[in-house]
């Protein structure tokens, strides 16, 4: 398996810091946070598009995926989450990144039969357009759809290649639902895997790698059982927990924590 990083461990930091951080951590790659808020974000030009991706092949480091905002389930029309998901499609393109992430975003007015299909749809129609570019489109554990059982729900109604999964153990776990429950359900379309750990199911603070209460170990070990060789990606959630111990002092920590468990699931 290939180590990650993401950008929301490190808010707004220069592209050039980043690749810095990943090269003297020993990372194989970034997901970068796809937002206005970031250095990366769909309003790029196409010099400052081809300018990121220059400096990632430079530094021989990949783009993992783009980390976007699109909710596919949220009520409404779905002409705006369309052009989101292609606005990300078009940058992932542009700048070599394999997998663009989007949530299912459902709201609490809709049924969960409803919100799958406004899903589905909304996936379907963007899966040809993602085709067409050689990009995933990966729905991630999260919200509405937090386990693995809730998004194949969606993911078995689209069934397209072009649309997968990102496993967030970290929802996976706040669902109850256990890792080789996640991985059954998701295996088929699994793009990747986020890493994190917290301190509680009421206190998701990110902590240090192998220093809370998710099972990071049971995850690798499932992921290993079956031969899976993708990526594991930190998302380190400082963005969101400005109180929270800054990422780069973590990194090696981290990679050395994630190499301990692969080597010991091997």
């Amino acid at each position: 398996m290939k180590l990650a990083f993401s950008t929301l461990g490190v808010p707004g930091l220069p592209i050039t810091d980043v690749l810095a951080l990943a090269t003297a951590h020993g990372y194989h790659g970034v997901e970068l946070r796809a937002h206005p808020e970031e250095p990366v974000h769909p309003g790029l030009t196409p010099a400052q598009r081809a300018d990121t991706a220059a400096g990632f092949k430079a530094a021989g480091v990949e783009i993992l995926g783009l980390a976007g905002y699109a909710r596919v389930a949220a009520p409404g029309e779905d002409g705006p989450v369309l052009t989101e998901i292609r606005a990300l499609l078009d940058l992932a393109r542009d700048l070599g990144a394999p997998f663009v992430r989007v949530f299912p975003g459902g709201g609490t007015g809709q049924s969960p039969e409803e919100a799958d299909a406004t899903a589905a749809r909304r996936l379907g129609t963007a899966a040809e357009y993602a085709a067409d570019l050689g990009v995933r489109i990966l729905l991630e554990t999260h919200d509405s759809h937090r386990t693995g059982a809730d998004a194949i729900r969606i993911l078995g109604l689209v069934g397209h290649r072009q649309v997968g999964a990102l496993w967030d153990v970290m929802h996976t776990w706040l669902g109850g639902e256990q890792p080789a429950e996640s991985y059954a359900a998701l295996s088929p379309h699994l793009g990747y895997v986020q890493v994190k750990d917290i301190a509680s199911a009421d206190d998701t603070t990110p902590l240090p790698l192998g220093a809370g209460v998710l099972p990071l170990a049971e995850c690798v070990e499932v992921l290993s059982r079956h031969a899976w060789d993708g990526w594991l990606c930190w998302e380190y959630e400082k963005h969101w927990y400005a109180g929270a111990a800054a990422l780069p002092a973590l990194l090696s920590p981290g990679r050395e924590h994630l190499a301990q468990l692969l080597n010991e699931s091997a």
